[in-house]
């Protein structure tokens, strides 16, 4: 299986703009999230840790394994698919725990 690598002097404005994209989308949820920690260390609210890690799980944690599985292995579309949903999946979960869960 041959890998279709697109350079970034080669890329298309939409590629772009795609990873621009994701890639901010990744920094602010990251920002969000490292705030919400702080929330946590302050002030012991166990419901700031669970947000703080749904906020990462929903949005560093996709760009990272989509960056890294495509970087080390060939999986195929659906598989590198899967894991990012299944992150925002828990991402998600964390979230709502924080909202309802035990406190």
């Amino acid at each position: 299986m041959s890998r279709n690598v697109v350079r970034l002097d080669q890329a298309t404005l939409f590629e772009l703009l795609t990873v621009a994209s994701l890639f901010l989308v990744a920094l602010f949820g990251t920002v969000i999230a490292y705030q919400a920690y702080r929330g946590y260390r302050r002030n012991g609210a166990r419901s700031m840790l669970y947000l703080s890690l749904g906020l990462l799980l929903l949005t560093l944690c996709p760009f990272v394994l989509n960056v890294t599985v495509t970087t080390l292995f060939e999986p195929e579309r659906i598989v590198i698919v899967l894991l990012e949903n299944v992150s925002r999946l828990l991402g998600l979960v964390a979230i709502t725990y924080s909202l309802y869960g035990q406190h």
